[in-house]
């Protein structure tokens, strides 16, 4: 009884059409966990967060906010905490278009969007520049302000 394989070169094709084919799969895979990020100011917006300079405060509904640092502030969110949840929200009202640049400031009612929340951080959205064209990013948690509402 003749014992028959395939032959060598067949072997090699069939090795080589799986390497191609693993190959693909982990470079589309790879592809898909990498987010491209923004650019603003020539760096990595993630990088551009630590450049964020803003000062806020909360009174009787009014919301205020001044950009102290050199870093444009495109928009804000709002990550309001009430008793043992919380939600984050656009900052609307009147905030400016173009957002706030060096200097700028904003001033605004806010009680409606807040309710009965007892602390609220202010998040920074900044906007920056990819292949795809204008790109918002927010920044981490960390980069926010924190306000007490009493």
């Amino acid at each position: 009884m003749k014992k028959r394989g395939i032959s060598p070169v067949i072997a090699t094709v069939l090795l080589i059409a799986m390497v191609v084919v693993i190959g693909l799969i982990v470079f589309l895979w790879f592809r898909g966990m990498v987010e491209e990020e923004g650019t603003k100011f020539e760096k990595n917006i993630k990088l551009v967060c630590n450049d964020v300079n803003f000062e806020a405060s909360y009174s009787e509904g009014i919301l205020s906010v001044v950009n102290i640092g050199t870093t444009p502030i495109y928009k804000m969110k709002l990550k309001i905490f009430k008793e043992g949840s919380h939600e984050t929200k656009d900052l609307a009202g009147n905030w400016p278009g173009l957002g706030l640049n060096q200097g700028g400031a904003f001033s605004g009612e806010i009680s409606s969007e807040i309710g009965s929340a007892n602390k609220i951080i202010l998040i920074p959205v900044l906007i920056g520049s990819s292949s795809k064209g204008k790109k918002q990013y927010t920044c981490e948690e960390q980069y926010g302000y924190e306000i007490i509402i009493e």
